[in-house]
C-alpha cells in the first residue's frame, strides 16, 4: 500500500452491477474527487437483463458504453452472471471468474485483479479458487464499523453500506481520526439504490463530508488495498 508512506487514513468505494445509474454516480464520484471499483457481470450485459424493484427500473448497461462511463476508476469482476460460488463446483468457479475476466480485460484493456462476491458468499474452497484465477483482492457484505485494514484480501469486509443510518456519524468519526496506523472507510452498494430510497441527495450530502481533507487519500479498492 504505496500510499501509507504519506498518509494514514484512506477512503475507496466499491458499487456492483454495472447499471444504468452508475452514470450519475460516477459524475458525483468525480465532482468530489473520489474513486470507485465498480464490479462489473459480464454475462449479463444486455436489454434481456432488467429487473423492476420499487417501482425502479434496474438495468445493465451495454459493453459499448463502460469504457466512457468508468473512466478514471477502477473494473473488478462480479462474475460471468452473479451466481452464488458457494453452490458452484471448483471447476464452474474457476471456468466463470476466468471468463468474466478475460471479457472485462478485452473490453477496457486493462489488468482485472478484483473481485465482488455475489450475495456476498464465499468459503475457503471459493477463495482458494480466486487465487488460481489471478484475483489478487474480493470484497464481501458484512459491515464492520470500522477502519481496520483487512487481515485477508480474499475476503476484505467493507465498513458499511451507504444505505446504513450511521454513515455520518462513521464519517465524521473517520475524519477526526488521527491515527497512528493507516485506516480505511470502505463504503459500497448498489446505485440503483439511490432511486428506490430516493437517496441521492443524503449520498452527495456524504461525498462532500468525506472529500477534500489532506490527510486522507482517495483511491480505488485496488490502490487502497494492494501492496
Amino acid at each position: 500500500m504505496k500510499w501509507t508512506a504519506k498518509y494514514k487514513k484512506a477512503v475507496t468505494f466499491s458499487y456492483d452491477d454495472g447499471v444504468y445509474q452508475d452514470i450519475r454516480l460516477v459524475e458525483i464520484f468525480n465532482r468530489y474527487g473520489l474513486k470507485c471499483t465498480f464490479n462489473l457481470n459480464s454475462g449479463l450485459m444486455s436489454p434481456e437483463s432488467v429487473w423492476y424493484g420499487e417501482g425502479v427500473k434496474v438495468e445493465r448497461m451495454p459493453p459499448h458504453m463502460l469504457a466512457d462511463v468508468y473512466a478514471g476508476h477502477e473494473i473488478a469482476s462480479h462474475s460471468v452472471a452473479h451466481g452464488n460460488l458457494v453452490k458452484m463446483d471448483s471447476h464452474t468457479i474457476f471456468n466463470d471468474i476466468n471468463q468474466d475476466v478475460a471479457t472485462l480485460e478485452k473490453l477496457f484493456g486493462c489488468e482485472v485483479v478484483g473481485f465482488a462476491y455475489p450475495y456476498g458468499a464465499t468459503d475457503d474452497r471459493v477463495e482458494d479458487v480466486l487465487k488460481h484465477c489471478g484475483i489478487r483482492y474480493a470484497r464481501g457484505v458484512d459491515s464492520t464499523h470500522n477502519y481496520n485494514l483487512p487481515t485477508d484480501l480474499l475476503n476484505i469486509s467493507p465498513t458499511c453500506r451507504h444505505k446504513e443510518e450511521n454513515i455520518f456519524e462513521l464519517a465524521q468519526k473517520f475524519i477526526e481520526l488521527k491515527p497512528d496506523k493507516p485506516q480505511v472507510f470502505f463504503l459500497w452498494g448498489h446505485s440503483y439504490e439511490f432511486d428506490m430510497q430516493q437517496g441521492w441527495e443524503r449520498f452527495e450530502e456524504f461525498c462532500r463530508l468525506i472529500s477534500g481533507h489532506d490527510d486522507i487519500y482517495y483511491g480505488t479498492c485496488g490502490e487502497v488495498f494492494l501492496p
